[in-house]
């Protein structure tokens, strides 16, 4: 699917993602080895600029792009406000530029901000009246759980890698599946979007002006937590659960529907004219 994405840009490569939530060190050893092996053969000098996205697996390119003296962007995480993403802060000696959401960031790193980094909608924004419930890129058992027991109607579930079955067999009228390449037209017609904290969070309230509960799932909070996710809920105009039962979901629900998110700088267009202007300098 991220192939199909990107390929109208140029060419797609991947690289090993080194680590994961629950990935053990002894993976993560052999990954990054193979994240790096696979680095070397893939930046070259026929770059101009390297642009870390912010995930573990952009270090080992990253680290290969300074020492061939390319330049590299550091893009920080719009979800770290108590303390900055490792990735960010091991690649910030090594960057050019590095990129920061929030003004807030700039107590966790030396960067420039440029405003939350967002993609280009592509549907128009309108209430069709549905729920829709995603657990980000891992799922989240839990919320789903908990939706699947309360009284909610016209909901629209996407599973992620938990298998949508059980939930599809006990609600046949809702649309469930694990993933979907509309997924963004899903967002732009969502009446309320619950999620876990992340991206799809920011991308829901701040791209497409959603009404959004966030609802922390407990198994991910290794990189980040409950501070960092009330920092994000105020900033989008979103609530907040951290215990996640039906009850606290419909309260949720009810208290956030009529909200409208407050409209924030878009930092993409910032960003692009940073590293354009990085690349002519090379």
């Amino acid at each position: 699917m991220s192939e199909r994405r990107l390929a109208r840009f140029g060419e797609v490569k991947f690289l090993r993602k080194p680590r994961g939530p629950k990935t053990s060190m002894h993976m993560f050893a052999a990954n990054l080895l193979e994240a790096l092996v696979g680095s070397v053969s893939s930046v070259s000098s026929r770059f101009d600029v390297v642009v870390s996205a912010g995930s573990n697996f952009c270090v080992p390119p990253a680290i290969i792009a300074w020492v061939r003296r390319i330049p590299v962007v550091n893009i920080e995480s719009p979800v770290r406000f108590s303390r900055p993403s490792k990735t960010a802060r091991l690649l910030q000696p090594f960057a050019a530029i590095t990129a920061l959401h929030w003004e807030e960031q700039k107590k966790l790193l030396n960067g420039v901000v440029v405003g939350p980094i967002l993609p280009e909608p592509v549907a128009v924004s309108e209430d069709e009246g549905y729920i829709l419930v995603t657990g980000g890129t891992y799922g989240h058992k839990l919320l789903f759980d908990a939706i699947s027991d309360s009284s909610l109607h016209n909901v629209v579930l996407q599973t992620g890698p938990i298998n949508p079955e059980p939930y599809a067999k006990k609600h046949p009228e809702w649309k469930v599946f694990a993933t979907s390449e509309r997924f963004h037209e899903l967002l732009a017609g969502a009446r309320v979007v619950i999620t876990h904290f992340g991206l799809t969070a920011l991308e829901a309230a701040a791209l497409y002006r959603k009404p959004t509960v966030l609802v922390l799932n407990p198994e991910w909070t290794r990189t980040v937590g409950a501070e960092d996710a009330e920092h994000l809920a105020r900033k989008l105009d979103a609530v907040f659960i951290t215990d996640v039962t039906s009850e606290n979901i419909l309260t949720a629900v009810k208290a956030v529907e009529n909200r409208n998110p407050p409209e924030l700088r878009d930092g993409a267009k910032r960003l692009a004219a940073l590293i354009l202007e990085l690349s002519d300098k090379g």
